[in-house]
């Protein structure tokens, strides 16, 4: 993992970072995110973390609006906490995501899925919870696959400032429920586990 800090002028460097993180030539296949002004880069997710977003991801189909849409690589930005997170999945109304070349304003997610790999669980814990819920983003489901006391995913909402309301968590093989609009039962068995 690689990371570069800029500092000084808060709306300067955010400028600069973002034409940096926009402009750069990143290894093929990483992922490339700025969190809390560090951009950050990591490898592609492992196999395990793939089938999980895949499963989440055909579920979350057979119940959002036309035109909505489920995006895997979307950048979500949250200037105000130096962030262009790119969740592992993102639900957004479709017309909102069509407007940038490269990022969109984090507030129009409607709900945004992190799988932990293992190096950088912190920021799908900390870092990055904080930048959802300071953006509004109503939704955010939390699959930690290296919970300290074993796999666990979490259903955050509510979210007050930079802080999110735990709403449900449930060890794999218990089922998850994501409350309206999507109404939906995640059945966390069809996980595989490390």
């Amino acid at each position: 993992m690689s990371a570069l800090t800029v500092s000084q002028d808060p709306e300067r460097s955010w400028d600069d970072l973002v034409r940096f993180w926009e402009e750069m030539e990143w290894p093929e296949g990483s992922k490339v995110e700025i969190i809390e002004g560090i951009v950050t880069v990591s490898p592609a997710p492992a196999p395990r973390h793939n089938v999980i977003a895949a499963r989440i991801q055909r579920r979350l189909y057979s119940v959002i609006p036309e035109d909505w849409e489920i995006f895997q690589t979307l950048a979500l930005s949250v200037p105000s906490r130096l962030g262009m997170l790119i969740p592992d999945l993102v639900v957004a109304p479709l017309p909102d995501c069509a407007e940038s070349d490269t990022h969109v304003p984090a507030a129009v997610a409607e709900l945004v899925v992190e799988v932990t790999s293992k190096s950088n669980a912190r920021h799908d814990r900390v870092s990055k919870p904080a930048a959802y819920a300071t953006a509004g983003i109503p939704l955010y489901l939390l699959v930690d696959r290296w919970a300290p006391d074993g796999p666990t995913v979490t259903l955050y909402g509510e979210p007050q400032g930079d802080v999110y309301r735990p709403l449900s968590t449930a060890k794999f093989g218990e089922p998850v429920k994501l409350p309206a609009p999507f109404d939906l039962v995640i059945d966390t068995g069809e996980f595989p586990v490390d």
